[in-house]
């Protein structure tokens, strides 16, 4: 098993990283293979997959994602490239939240998840998840987890109206947490948090 490479970016594909560990090029599949710069010294994860007619390695930025990815694999009907997809939608404790509140309506949005998978990665792992101690994970995060719950729908509003425009699920989420914190005491309707998280996304 390869549990990780520490090495150089050699180069990118569309969907793939190579990395140069050894004198040997690894090629990982990842969610984001442009996160990495050529030329970097980085230690990326792997998940290594065995086929009949292939072997692949999957790579991650951190043993969270990686081990997230796994849980994936274990639901009935996904597989590698729609969990990697699903990795690459926004951070661990996005999904990890989601499923802990059995929220359909955010999974569904996913890539590659329809309305029975999504019941089923609820059914799969929420108790998984809860006794591998993802629980940590989210008290430790600076996600806004109000965002996505009903007593704050401007928050999700907001960061629906981002990924509308062309966001992923992890830029409008910074986009909105930055917004957040700008406003201090504020409560402002649903085109306040639009604009500042606009404003704040430029800039940065």
């Amino acid at each position: 098993m390869i549990d990780y490479v520490r090495g150089r970016v050699a180069y990118h594909t569309v969907d793939t990283v190579v990395v140069e560990a050894a004198g040997v090029g690894y090629r990982l599949f990842c969610a984001n293979p442009f996160q990495w710069k050529e030329g970097e010294e980085i230690r990326i994860f792997t998940h290594h997959v065995v086929r009949e007619d292939a072997q692949l390695l999957y790579g991650f930025k951190d043993a969270e994602e990686r081990d997230l990815f796994r849980l994936l694999l274990e639901v009935s009907g996904i597989g590698p490239k729609v969990a990697l997809a699903v990795i690459g939608a926004g951070s661990p404790a996005t999904l990890v939240e989601a499923v802990q509140r059995e929220d359909l309506r955010f999974l569904t949005k996913l890539p590659g998840i329809g309305k029975k998978t999504a019941q089923r990665i609820v059914l799969d792992l929420k108790d998984k998840l809860e006794k591998a101690g993802w629980t940590r994970l989210l008290a430790e995060s600076d996600l806004p987890k109000e965002a996505s719950r009903p007593g704050s729908p401007a928050l999700a509003e907001a960061i629906e109206a981002l990924m509308a425009l062309g966001y992923n699920e992890g830029e409008a989420e910074a986009a909105v947490r930055q917004a957040r914190d700008s406003f201090e005491d504020e409560e402002p309707a649903l085109d306040g948090w639009i604009r500042r998280a606009l404003q704040v996304s430029v800039k940065g």
